[in-house]
């Protein structure tokens, strides 16, 4: 192992818990008067670019099973939401779309995630927030190839 790993993981370790505690708490006052729960947020913002999303993608998105995914569709739409309509193709597809409402307090909750950040990027030099992008396009990218490694090592566990 390289000797700069060490330090780094103390840092890191040091370091996420108190950035994840403020990130939280900005989420939280982001959704102040909104009588939306973080959860049901997310959903909206990974409706807000496909405009028909299928349940079982929604659900992937999420990092929930379908079932629960269906079920906080279900809040969803009692809450005016987002709609929800058969594949015109495929009948069996259930897919998901933001309402009008749905989508108004998404841009709600963009505009008020666009002040926070650039209050962030404000206090920022520029360099600092070109290394803070590229630091974090690379652990995100890091993500996603353990994610994808376990997927094809849980596959591959399985199909044995």
């Amino acid at each position: 192992m390289p000797a700069d790993i060490p330090g780094f993981v103390q840092q890191i370790q040091r370091l996420f818990p108190r950035i994840m505690r403020y990130l939280e708490a900005e989420a939280s006052r982001e959704l102040i008067g909104l009588e939306v729960t973080p959860a049901q947020m997310n959903a909206l913002v990974v409706l807000y670019e496909p405009k028909n999303l299928p349940m079982g993608e929604l659900a992937d998105s999420l990092g929930l099973t379908e079932s629960a995914a269906t079920r906080l569709v279900d809040r969803l739409l009692r809450m005016n939401l987002v709609r929800r309509d058969r594949d015109e193709v495929d009948r069996r597809v259930v897919r998901v779309r933001l309402s009008t409402y749905g989508r108004q307090l998404a841009d709600l909750v963009f505009q008020r995630r666009q002040e926070q950040f650039t209050r962030f990027a404000e206090r920022l030099r520029e360099e600092q927030r070109s290394n803070l992008v590229e630091g974090l396009t690379a652990l995100l990218t890091v993500f996603q190839d353990l994610e994808h490694e376990s997927r094809t090592a849980n596959n591959t566990f399985q199909e044995s």
